[in-house]
């Protein structure tokens, strides 16, 4: 099976304004679009910053609201949903492999499986390092997800992607999503990859339907440089989570944080995602934020 990579369509783009331009870009299919209905979801951030852990919680937390949620992990490391289903599942290249690439003879439950509270789980997987493309693989999780009538009754789908890559293949969920939330911390590297994520986000927003939904402030006691960045750009912060133990140790425990044991901390983190899974279910207005260029990140952020 081949790779096929297409310089960028320019249809609909304003003039001078093309998707990826000056880029090889993976495009996706009209075919393979995911139904009109589904809330999607595509969380960015740096690499380590806790996109897994926030996916998985926020996943869990639209499950509490009675939503009926996937979540598609798109990292080759395949650990995006082991605590909603407590082990490391196949990946969707790893059960491929096994009938020779021929997706006729797969079956739902060859790479689909059930998580915490009834969320259906999958890791797309990767490429060998140094060979193939991730957002391929990404395209061809979906593909196979819709061949097997698995999207038309799913209400939110969340892709967990890759660390802060945001070349043409990793940023292939975002020709799939309504909104992208980025993940960051409340320092220099963090925003400075956050910056480059919107970078990605505004050159597919030209040709596709995906906008900026806002910020995840993670792993933070203040959110001061955060707040500095989102003014000058346009962001906003729709949920911010501290540096609290019982985070940590339910990633440990390969579970949830809404399967930990109740304290007044625990219930507080329960709430924050409960409380941003109906933000992004109610009508959020896309955000017009403009990224940064690297010499004003430092000047705004590097020098104090």
């Amino acid at each position: 099976m081949t790779t096929t990579l297409t310089p960028p369509t320019t249809a609909g783009a304003p003039s001078g304004h093309e998707d990826g331009e000056g880029s090889l870009q993976v495009h996706q299919d009209a075919a393979m679009a995911i139904e009109e209905g589904a809330l999607v979801i595509a969380v960015y951030g740096k690499g380590g910053i806790g996109k897994s852990t926030t996916s998985s919680n926020l996943s869990a937390a639209f499950s509490k609201l009675g939503k009926r949620v996937l979540q598609i992990g798109c990292d080759p490391k395949h650990d995006s949903t082991f605590t909603l289903t407590k082990r490391m599942v196949p990946t969707v290249i790893d059960i491929l492999e096994t009938v020779d690439f021929h997706t006729e003879e797969l079956r739902p439950e060859d790479f689909v499986f059930e998580g915490y509270n009834g969320v259906m789980c999958v890791e797309s997987g990767g490429p060998p390092a140094g060979t193939g493309c991730g957002g391929y693989v990404t395209g061809q999780t979906v593909k196979l997800l819709k061949e097997h009538h698995l999207l038309e009754d799913t209400d939110v789908v969340i892709f967990d992607v890759l660390g802060d890559v945001v070349c043409g293949g990793f940023a292939a969920p975002l020709q799939h999503a309504h909104y992208c939330l980025i993940v960051t911390a409340n320092d220099f590297d963090s925003i400075f990859a956050m910056n480059r994520i919107m970078q990605a986000i505004n050159a597919k927003a030209k040709n596709y339907k995906v906008r900026l939904g806002g910020v995840i402030a993670n792993r933070s006691e203040e959110t001061d440089q955060i707040d500095k960045f989102n003014q000058r750009t346009g962001l906003r912060t729709m949920a911010h989570f501290k540096t609290v133990d019982a985070i940590r140790k339910s990633r440990l425990k390969k579970c949830t944080i809404f399967e930990m044991e109740a304290s007044p901390e625990v219930e507080a983190v329960q709430q924050e995602y409960l409380s941003l899974a109906q933000k992004m279910l109610s009508d959020v207005e896309p955000l017009e934020a403009e990224s940064l260029k690297d010499r004003d990140i430092f000047d705004l952020l590097g020098f104090d």
